[in-house]
């Protein structure tokens, strides 16, 4: 009896691990996003003012900085729902674990770290000791 519940001991603590290390892998990813992020709209801007100061250019110019743009909003609303999503892991939320598996569907397409992390999110947040950890019951819990 006594082996079967330290056995339980480590496995949760195992979990308990893997999802303290996720919720902090999330919030340097979500930092990584915002970074680029804020690179982009500085590009964007570099294109802008090149399109306004040179004359025959304004079209690719502008094509140019709505492209840098596009994906500088792409990357912003994910930096910040990762970052969030990592904070949200970190402190136990139920919308966080959701968010986490959310995201881990995009951040497959990031390659390489993007989709290492989207398959570690998805390992460690399916696990019904991390469903419980999260206020959800396993498959078998009713």
């Amino acid at each position: 009896m006594s082996g079967s519940a330290s056995a339980e001991a480590v496995r949760i603590a195992s979990v308990t691990a893997h999802v303290n290390l996720l919720g902090i892998l999330q919030v340097v990813w979500g930092w990584i996003g915002l970074l680029l992020g804020v690179s982009m709209l500085l590009l964007a801007g570099g294109a802008l003012m090149i399109g306004l100061t040179a004359h025959g250019r304004e079209i690719p110019a502008g094509v140019t900085a709505a492209a840098f743009a596009l994906c500088a909003a792409a990357l912003l609303v994910f930096g910040v729902g990762n970052a969030w999503a990592g904070r949200a892991i970190k402190r136990r939320l139920p919308t966080g674990r959701t968010a986490a598996l959310v995201l881990a569907v995009p951040n497959l397409f990031v390659l390489p770290f993007g989709t290492a992390l989207g398959i570690y999110a998805m390992w460690v947040l399916l696990h019904d000791e991390a469903r419980t950890m999260f206020g959800r019951y396993g498959a078998d819990g009713g």
